[in-house]
């Protein structure tokens, strides 16, 4: 049996979103485990087990994860999305 994790993580891990905004669909109620809706922090799911499902979407975690090195440029945001316009390093490995 895998170790269990927190529901959070497993949605961020999956590609979902942040962990951060994670946190506030559960807080909103869009998130289901095994078709019970989870609105706690600190939920914990096994894996290989549960069923999640974010507005009604399954989340497969058997997601292929590519890792990119990177010299970030002087300029350039460490983020996916800059509210102010900013360069990101999205625009450097589209």
């Amino acid at each position: 049996m895998n170790k269990p994790v927190r529901l959070q993580k497993f949605i961020a891990d999956c590609g979902i979103t942040s962990r951060r905004k994670a946190e506030t669909l559960i807080l909103q109620g869009r998130v289901k485990v095994n078709d019970r809706l989870i609105t706690e922090m600190g939920t914990k799911i096994d894996p290989t087990i549960d069923a999640v499902f974010v507005d009604g979407q399954a989340i497969d975690n058997k997601v292929d994860k590519l890792y990119i090195v990177l010299h970030k440029p002087r300029g350039y945001m460490t983020t996916l999305f800059d509210p102010e316009g900013r360069k990101t390093i999205m625009d450097l490995v589209k």
